[in-house]
């Protein structure tokens, strides 16, 4: 993907700190709009479309924290916290809420700009096990189904969660690799070919927000499985257009 021209939201409760980064954003091709707080950055997610966020955490009102829950909870829009908190808390907060990176201040322009681009070309990018034959929508596993082209899960009960882009990647992996336990690298290597700047906890971070779908009790979960000092495993029968694909793999735990 050509990154040149994407549309970033800078949100910093301080302008000048706004206005340099969206100068750096600029003279690289990419357009550019500014907010200040939540409230900005809420009324520019409902007006525009955005192909990424650099979000500050310390703001008026909302945190930033809180605010990239809500990004990765409602959007399918990848997000880059920069932030002048250095501490590895709130790196692995700001990924357990749903950041795809993490930059501390002060930072180098060259490199803010080659993980941006790096972040979006992965937010693009499918798996390479969601390329299925042509004319395959859907997948069904268990009592969901997977709608490829809209991106969402419907369970038959009526239930319908749509995916972000991490989301759907991930869940795309695991069904592909039913009954095998998966280690974080393998995920990684899988779903987004071991793009730069993606981080470990993130498929933590994911996996969670998963079950919280697909799980009735995402604590006590039974289909997406934890196996403890390795990684995690996909407890589900996988159908493709009406054929079982996961019976090769039922009852193997091999990493």
């Amino acid at each position: 993907m050509n990154t040149f021209g994407s549309h970033i939201l800078v949100v910093d409760d301080q302008k000048e700190i706004r206005e340099l980064l969206s100068g750096l954003l600029e003279q690289h091709g990419f357009r550019v709009t500014q907010a200040r707080d939540g409230v900005g950055l809420r009324r520019s997610l409902k007006r525009n479309r955005f192909d990424l966020v650099l979000l500050d955490l310390m703001l008026p009102g909302e945190d930033g924290f809180s605010l990239c829950r809500y990004i990765a909870e409602q959007f399918d829009l990848p997000v880059i916290i920069v932030s002048g908190r250095k501490e590895d808390f709130d790196r692995v907060l700001g990924l357990e809420m749903g950041a795809d990176d993490y930059v501390t201040k002060p930072y180098k322009p060259k490199e803010l700009i080659a993980r941006i681009k790096a972040v979006i070309r992965r937010s693009e990018r499918l798996p390479q096990c969601s390329r299925q034959p042509p004319g395959t929508e859907e997948i069904r596993f268990d009592d969901w189904r997977l709608d490829i082209r809209e991106r969402c899960i419907v369970c038959n009960a009526g239930e319908t969660h749509y995916l972000s882009t991490a989301e759907f990647n991930v869940l795309m992996t695991f069904l592909a690799h039913p009954h095998r336990t998966l280690t974080r690298d393998q995920i990684l290597d899988l779903a987004y070919s071991r793009a730069a700047y993606v981080f470990d906890r993130s498929v933590d971070n994911i996996v969670c927000r998963l079950r919280k779908k697909l799980e009735a009790d995402p604590r006590k979960p039974r289909r997406l499985v934890t196996v403890w000092g390795r990684g995690y495993i996909f407890h589900a029968t996988v159908e493709r257009g009406g054929a079982d694909a996961g019976g090769e793999h039922r009852g193997s735990n091999a990493a």
